[in-house]
C-alpha cells in the first residue's frame, strides 16, 4: 500500500495568532541569548582536554553529558516538550533517523552523543554549524563522489573505533508528509566495520501531527526556519529509539535500508487509526 501523507499543517495546529507569537518572541529570545551568552561558555570552560573525558555517572564521559543537557536545554528554549522512548545502544552505533529540519540533530544530541553525518553547507550556518563541528559532525559535499568515499572511511574508522555516528539515510529534509526513500549506500560503513544500526524516529507534536509544521517549508532559510520554529507554540518532540539491527544479522547493506525505513515508518504512525504504513 502507498504510504499515507502526514497530517497537514492545518490540522498540525491550533490557530496561532500575532500577538501571542510576539508574546513568545518576548520571552523566549531572552531564554535563548542566556543559554548562548551564559550557559554554553561555561559548558565550554567545563569542556576542557583534562575533564572532557572524565566518566561520569554511567561511564559516560564529561563531554558528552554536558553536550546532551545543553541540547534539551536549547530544545526547551523552543518549546520542546522533549519524550524519549526506547534506549539508545552503547558502543559503535550507526543511528539513522527521518529528517525534516536542523532541530532533528539537536534533540538526538538531547539523548545521546553521536557524529552525525551532514551536508557541508552546515559548517556555514551561524551558530548551529558551529555547534555542529564542535558535536564531531562529518561533512559531506553533495554530489562529490571523493567527498562520499571519504566520508564513508571517516566512518568506519569511527566505527571500528567503538564510537557512534548518526545518519539521515534520505540524504536532505523532508516537508514532514512522508519518509522519505533511504539511501542504501550509506550503510556500507556499517556492514564492514560489523556495528549495530538503530533505527530513531524523531516525531514532533502528538502522534507526529506537527511534523510538517516543523519541517523546513518550500525555499525556507535557515534563518527563516529558526526563527519561525522560536515562535512556534510549545508542542511534544518524541525520540523513539527503535529494535536495532545487529550486525549478526547478516544482510546487506540494501535490505539493512529497508528494515531501518519500515521500523522508523511504522513508529511514525503507531497509535493513528484507520492507518496504512507502507
Amino acid at each position: 500500500m502507498n504510504q499515507p501523507p502526514f497530517l497537514s499543517s492545518a490540522t498540525a495546529s491550533v490557530a496561532d495568532s500575532s500577538a501571542l507569537r510576539v508574546l513568545r518572541y518576548g520571552y523566549r529570545v531572552p531564554m535563548l541569548l542566556w543559554h548562548l551568552l551564559v550557559d554554553l561558555p561555561l559548558v565550554l570552560l567545563a569542556i576542557t582536554p583534562l575533564t572532557a573525558s572524565i566518566p561520569t555517572r554511567g561511564g559516560e564521559p564529561l563531554d558528552h553529558r554536558l553536550i546532551r543537557a545543553w541540547s534539551a536545554g536549547l530544545m526547551r528554549v523552543f518549546g520542546f516538550r522533549l519524550r524519549r522512548s526506547g534506549v539508545p545502544m552503547n558502543g559503535a552505533t550507526m543511528f539513522v533517523a527521518n529528517h525534516v529540519s536542523w532541530i532533528d540533530i539537536v534533540a538526538l544530541h538531547s539523548q545521546r552523543m553521536m557524529g552525525f553525518v551532514a551536508k557541508k553547507e552546515i559548517s556555514r550556518w551561524p551558530l548551529i554549524g558551529w555547534l555542529a563541528s564542535r558535536g564531531e559532525t562529518i561533512y559531506h559535499q553533495r554530489g562529490s563522489q571523493e567527498s562520499l568515499g571519504g566520508v564513508l572511511h571517516e566512518m568506519l574508522a569511527r566505527l571500528r573505533g567503538g564510537r557512534s555516528v548518526g545518519v539521515f539515510p534520505e540524504g536532505r529534509t523532508r516537508d514532514g508528509r512522508e519518509v522519505g526513500p533511504f539511501h542504501a549506500r550509506i550503510f556500507l560503513a556499517a556492514v564492514e566495520a560489523g556495528a549495530a544500526v538503530q533505527p530513531v524516529a524523531l516525531r514532533y507534536g502528538d502522534h507526529a501531527a506537527a511534523q510538517t509544521m516543523v519541517a523546513f517549508r518550500e525555499r525556507e532559510s535557515f534563518v527563516g526556519n529558526f526563527l519561525r520554529l522560536l515562535g512556534e507554540p510549545a508542542r511534544s518532540a518524541e525520540v523513539a529509539f527503535l529494535e536495532p539491527i545487529a550486525p549478526g544479522d547478516a544482510i546487506g547493506r540494501r535490505r539493512i535500508a529497508e528494515v531501518a525505513r519500515e521500523r522508523i515508518v511504522a513508529a511514525m504512525y503507531a497509535g493513528r487509526a484507520g492507518n496504512g504504513a507502507a
